[in-house]
């Protein structure tokens, strides 16, 4: 079975590498910029009456993202994430040419292939922008017991991984394609220990003593694809009593490879007062970003206050901090729940390019032994330059 397991996760691996490395034959072409002639509302602007801004290829979003379960009042499992991430609208911050080509072939834009066009294309491709993305994370999981040498039976393997993201995001009034190459490690080279010792230190906080039995290092590469679609429905609802905007979104995300494999579908609903139409992905994710997540549309005040609930499921097919390496023999000692639902919730301020976003995510168990659901909490920070 073991056997068995490992072949499966190494298709899976050098599938993706095939997706990555396989030659491009359609060069990225410039985006044209034109007046939207969509009559959706996005953040209290109608784009038949807004001309799109004018690209200005020196803007960037810079934010910070952190998960950590000491908000949900827990030290376990999945217990601390960071990110941070740079966004450059029209060219990307680090113009790596094979990167960027094999971004390209997955954006659901005119130069992606076919199929993509087809299954994840846009409703009006002359109008689509494109942003370009990069990013550092690191993951942390433990086990709940911290005095052990090892985690006790049916407990969460220590785990620790670090990465860096390449990404690409498409986008029309309707929909926004994201997606991201990440090259990262699993083991002690993700500093994972370090970092935790780090905090726990300056918070006085005893330190976990079972990292030497973490999962061991093995290189990771992964390919993520996430879809968000306007929930067209919520622009009939524009003359909410307060003067009070919604929008929202249905998302769909794929992964493949290494580190990860499965899917995930979801939505998420916002309402406030002069909805941004920059956005912050609220949570830690492979994709997370800020940026406007459709083309048109400016901000008409400095002030933006707004509360936001969410939704997703995701099935599992394989996580290494759960199934272990996939070219090295490592029992965890646990086994993954194929399928994970999550249920979440929070707020943001904006002031001019400034926000600030705070979230609290009740997750169910992510392996069979685990004791209880998981709830934390996540943070974002964005400046735009």
């Amino acid at each position: 079975m073991m056997m068995y397991n490992q072949n499966k996760y190494a298709a899976a691996l050098v599938s993706t590498l095939v997706l990555v490395i396989q030659p491009v034959v359609a060069q990225t072409s410039e985006s044209v910029k034109v007046t939207p002639i969509s009559a959706d509302l996005y953040g209290g602007v109608d784009p038949h009456n807004t001309l799109l801004e004018e690209k200005d290829d020196t803007k960037g979003y810079l934010t910070f993202f952190f998960d950590n379960d000491l908000f949900g009042g827990t030290d376990e499992n999945y217990t601390n994430g960071a990110r941070l991430s740079w966004i450059t609208e029209g060219k990307p911050a680090i113009n790596i040419p094979v990167m960027q080509e094999n971004l390209h072939r997955f954006s659901g834009g005119s130069d992606s292939l076919e199929w993509m066009q087809k299954v994840f294309g846009f409703r009006h491709p002359a109008q689509i922008e494109y942003s370009y993305g990069f990013a550092l994370s690191q993951l942390m999981f433990t086990p709940a017991t911290a005095e052990t040498k090892t985690p006790p039976p049916g407990e969460r393997p220590y785990a620790g991984w670090a990465g860096i993201g390449f990404s690409l995001h498409a986008r029309d009034t309707h929909a926004q394609n994201s997606v991201e190459i990440t090259i990262g490690v699993v083991g002690p080279s993700a500093y994972a220990e370090d970092t935790q010792n780090y905090i726990h230190d300056i918070r006085d906080i005893d330190r976990f003593q079972g990292w030497d039995s973490q999962i061991p290092n093995e290189p990771t590469l992964n390919l993520y694809f996430n879809q968000r679609r306007r929930i067209e429905l919520l622009d009939q609802w524009q003359n909410v009593p307060g003067n009070i905007k919604l929008d929202g979104f249905y998302e769909t995300g794929y992964a493949l490879g290494n580190y990860r494999t499965g899917v995930q579908v979801g939505f998420l609903v916002r309402a406030g007062w002069n909805l941004p139409v920059e956005f912050a992905d609220p949570r830690l994710t492979p994709t997370a970003h800020s940026q406007r997540i459709y083309s048109g549309g400016v901000n008409t005040s400095d002030w933006s206050f707004y509360a936001l609930v969410g939704a997703q499921a995701s099935g599992t097919l394989h996580d290494i901090t759960l199934d272990g390496p996939v070219f090295r023999n490592y029992d965890t000692g646990v086994d993954r729940e194929p399928f994970v639902g999550e249920l979440y919730a929070g707020f943001g301020i904006r002031h001019k390019d400034c926000e600030l976003s705070y979230v609290h995510t009740f997750r169910t168990k992510t392996f069979k032994t685990q004791d209880e659901n998981q709830s934390f909490g996540s943070l974002a920070v964005r400046f735009q330059f």
